[in-house]
């Protein structure tokens, strides 16, 4: 297996129990950070059936009803979802790593999650709770979802956003690292990248939503060799171990999307990063430039989201 196809993965190459892709303890190399992607018909459900996880559940297109037990008390959390990850924020649950939970529903799903026994309270994130940042600038620009971040979400080691890049900007950028303890300038998180793609919503033809692609890169650092340069489509998976992480890039025509899950080792649940060196540079060409003026992407129509198409 190539450096890259460890830490790489198409589609459906990690279907487990149900799940179109699973990421744990059990995927080789991988320590702190977890991942399931599912996908329910009306009258379906899946399972969340052990505890000592902390998770935060995220619907990608559609919505779901979760049924969370915690110490024997039932509880019940709708989540309005929306029509595509496209659509601006979503509702989101965090479950604490004392719950279980069965989802209900009809859509795509996303359950984040890394182990721990300190419980936090379960929490029903809205999406007008949500804190919506524009970052960089001109062809830089993009749109991130911090709902599980430390400074919007009490949590133990969990650390989730979402990114919208539109159709030709770059993100993920300067490429970056966050793989040595550095206390102040630099934490350790092992991070997943959970990849959508589609044709652009400001000229896009939405027939040509299976060609949708973006491009996403990783390259070493002085804590480990990893080498991915992947043209990257809707259900693909990037698993970041260590190393420099970026660019990820909209292809014109196709805007990009992308959740990312962290946790690490460090006592601290921060998110510190190390910019390469030999970009740093460009963070500061973008003073004085203007957001992307399609920034930000908001919801198109009210109401519950439909199901995926």
């Amino acid at each position: 297996m190539t450096e890259d196809r460890e830490w790489f993965h198409r589609r459906g190459t990690l279907g487990r129990d149900g799940w179109e892709s699973v990421v744990d303890e059990r995927t080789p190399g991988w320590q702190h950070t977890a991942i399931r992607i599912g996908t329910l018909a009306e009258g379906e459900q899946l399972a969340l059936a052990d505890t000592g996880m902390e998770r935060i559940i995220v619907p990608l297109h559609g919505s779901f009803t979760v049924e969370h037990t915690e110490q024997g008390a039932v509880s019940e959390t709708v989540l309005t979802g929306r029509a595509s990850v496209f659509e601006g924020p979503t509702d989101v649950l965090y479950l604490s790593c004392a719950s279980t939970a069965v989802v209900r529903g009809r859509g795509r799903v996303a359950v984040a999650a890394a182990r721990t026994d300190v419980v936090h309270p379960t929490r029903h994130v809205r999406a007008e709770e949500t804190p919506v940042e524009l970052r960089g600038a001109g062809a830089s620009s993009r749109q991130v979802h911090n709902f599980g971040t430390p400074e919007a979400l009490d949590a133990e080691r969990l650390i989730v956003c979402e990114v919208i890049t539109p159709a030709e900007n770059w993100s993920s950028y300067p490429p970056h690292k966050h793989d040595e303890q550095v206390p102040g300038r630099e934490s350790r998180l092992e991070e997943i990248y959970y990849f959508e793609a589609a044709p652009t919503r400001t000229y896009g033809d939405p027939a040509r939503a299976d060609a949708a692609f973006g491009m996403f890169a990783t390259y070493s650092s002085a804590a480990g060799e990893i080498d991915i340069a992947e043209r990257v489509r809707t259900g693909d998976i990037a698993l970041v171990p260590f190393g420099y992480h970026g660019p990820a890039v909209a292809a014109p025509g196709y805007d990009l999307y992308y959740l990312n899950v962290m946790a690490g080792p460090d006592r601290d649940r921060a998110w510190l990063i190390t910019d390469d060196p030999a970009h740093a540079w460009v963070r500061d060409s973008w003073s004085g430039q203007d957001f992307d003026p399609r920034l930000p992407y908001r919801a198109r129509s009210s109401g519950r989201a439909e199901g995926a198409q």
